[in-house]
């Protein structure tokens, strides 16, 4: 959690120095809910999230100098520089994305679930995905087809309370997401995302489910972002008293250390800022794509 936090205030400080390019979203505020989640997974399991997905990438186990390699647009990143903050990959921990389009992650995912039950692998597919994404009509038929096939499948809704500028409760009929399964039989858990201890208890419970039961279910996450949509949103439609309200009564990593009181934080702190550190100069002194390799990993 400490790394995703620490990885994410760096990206930040490179966007405004003009080393990362384009949308960039940050997850500062919610790791709790990736790391939560990935504690429970296995090596067959596989993954997809919306653009918001740099911190999925370091849960997973990505080194993150290839990831900010990505976020520069080098030739050394995760995606060869193509795909930028909003299209990370990683084939080989089965991270099928990075979806910048809202809400295609969630077909997509339904589709992944259905390989891993036609493979008959014991994989499930985790599918991320925000409030403002449980809007949209494709993950409902997505819904309806992973409880019709009974497909191997996690829905989490990463309730971070606003889609792009616009609060949960201006823009949802109905504002309780987690009835949101109820009429395609998927059981939905709530869960407290900015506290670890929760996420990691009722994910091992729903992932369980789900792999046991070969079936849907759906994590109900309540979160916070404490940043603004993307790099580019000055967050204007809520108070600088509510967000720091948040972070003293709510913060994940502060409830970590109040728990977890043997632990040598400094030591813990200092060593992930040396990798961060040590990430940001192979980014910035990586060698940019050639024109070239415009063409190359494409299907045609």
């Amino acid at each position: 959690m400490l790394t995703i936090r620490l990885f994410e205030e760096k990206v930040a400080e490179l966007y405004t120095e003009g080393y990362v390019y384009g949308f960039c979203h940050l997850y500062i505020g919610q790791e709790a809910v990736v790391v939560g989640v990935n504690s429970n997974l296995q090596k067959q399991d596989s993954q997809i999230t919306s653009y918001r997905d740099h911190a999925h990438m370091i849960a997973i186990g990505v080194d993150p100098k290839y990831i900010m390699a990505e976020l520069c647009g080098k030739e050394t990143g995760s995606s060869k520089g193509k795909g930028g903050s909003m299209h990370m990959y990683s084939r080989q921990h089965n991270f099928y994305g990075g979806s910048g389009i809202v809400g295609a992650q969630v077909s997509i995912g339904t589709g992944i679930a259905f390989t891993h039950k036609y493979k008959n692998d014991g994989g499930i597919c985790v599918v991320y995905f925000g409030d403002g994404a449980a809007n949209q009509g494709q993950v409902y038929e997505a819904f309806n087809m992973a409880s019709l096939w009974n497909l191997p499948v996690l829905y989490v809704i990463e309730n971070n309370q606003y889609a792009l500028g616009t609060a949960v409760n201006r823009s949802a009929s109905g504002k309780d997401l987690t009835t949101r399964g109820d009429p395609f039989g998927i059981p939905t858990v709530q869960v407290d995302g900015m506290n670890l201890f929760d996420v990691v208890e009722k994910s091992r419970e729903a992932i369980n489910k789900v792999r046991k039961e070969n079936r849907p279910v759906i994590l109900h996450i309540d979160t916070y972002r404490y940043r603004g949509h993307s790099m580019s949103d000055p967050a204007t439609y809520r108070t600088r008293e509510e967000v720091n309200d948040v972070k003293k009564t709510r913060d994940p990593l502060v409830k970590v250390r109040q728990t977890l009181k043997n632990i040598d934080y400094a030591a813990i702190e200092k060593e992930i800022t040396q990798i961060i550190k040590e990430a940001s100069e192979f980014a910035i002194n990586s060698k940019e794509p050639e024109m070239h390799q415009l063409y190359c990993n494409m299907l045609i």
